[in-house]
């Protein structure tokens, strides 16, 4: 089998089956496990699986640029948005991460809606510019890619805030990886957030849901639930709910 067709069906089954383990594929075909491992090395690289010891998980789309990101699954985002916007009392004090998701519930919410709404993205807090919302603008570093600040100065800002409800952007959520995302630094910061937060929503828009990337965030225990656009009797909804997460669909 050449080294193109093998990676087609690497990529077909990480899509049946949401993992790979090279030793039983490997033997599956009739290979070598360093023939497997080199491909899955190359799909690495290429952006298309996410290497784990012993295979491959499949790699989050949603670890593209932020412009990118846009135009990815806006439907699902806006369907995720509208239960998380439901979920904010007047008057709460809220923690939005940033990403598209995240905007989405600006647009989702009402512009008289009275609170306080602290975000590490300018994108967000600019988008709150004509909402009756208080804003709090956490600064740092720029990570340009996400569009959010990071670093030593933002988790020390954090530090001193408090919220009712920190509402979580990551880029993959899968049964067996958990929560990721795309950047180490950015995890860290994802982390310092939630642990300000009375209760922490993640943000599960269907391109995310199945997929992994570099960086682990946070456990599903360590979450109050991940607002899932899936449907409940979707296989991977069910392999999530087993690994422990709490699912509020959002369909």
């Amino acid at each position: 089998m050449l080294a193109a067709a093998r990676k087609d069906l690497l990529l077909d089954r990480l899509r049946r089956d949401g993992r790979i383990v090279a030793k039983e594929i490997a033997a599956e075909l009739g290979l070598s496990e360093d023939s497997i491992r080199r491909d899955l090395r190359d799909l690495d690289a290429a952006g298309l699986a996410v290497r784990v010891y012993g295979g491959a998980l499949p790699a989050s789309p949603a670890v593209a640029d932020y412009a990118t990101r846009t135009a990815v699954a806006p439907d699902s985002k806006r369907r995720v948005a509208a239960v998380a916007a439901s979920f904010i009392e007047p008057g709460a004090t809220i923690i939005l991460d940033g990403g598209t998701t995240s905007l989405a519930i600006v647009d989702a919410l009402s512009r008289t809606q009275p609170g306080t709404i602290i975000t590490h993205s300018p994108t967000i807090a600019a988008a709150l510019l004509d909402h009756a919302a208080e804003v709090f603008l956490i600064g740092g570093h720029l990570f340009k890619h996400s569009a959010v600040a990071c670093g030593a100065a933002a988790v020390e800002a954090a530090s001193r805030l408090s919220a009712d409800i920190f509402f979580l952007g990551v880029t993959g959520i899968h049964p067996t990886a958990g929560l990721t995302t795309g950047d180490a630094d950015e995890a860290a910061m994802k982390r310092a957030l939630a642990a300000r937060a009375a209760d922490t929503y993640v943000l599960g828009s269907d391109e995310k849901i199945g997929t992994a990337s570099r960086y682990g965030v946070l456990t599903f225990d360590a979450v109050t639930a991940i607002i899932a656009d899936v449907p409940d009797i979707d296989p991977t909804a069910r392999e999530l709910v087993d690994a422990g997460a709490t699912l509020i669909h959002a369909r």
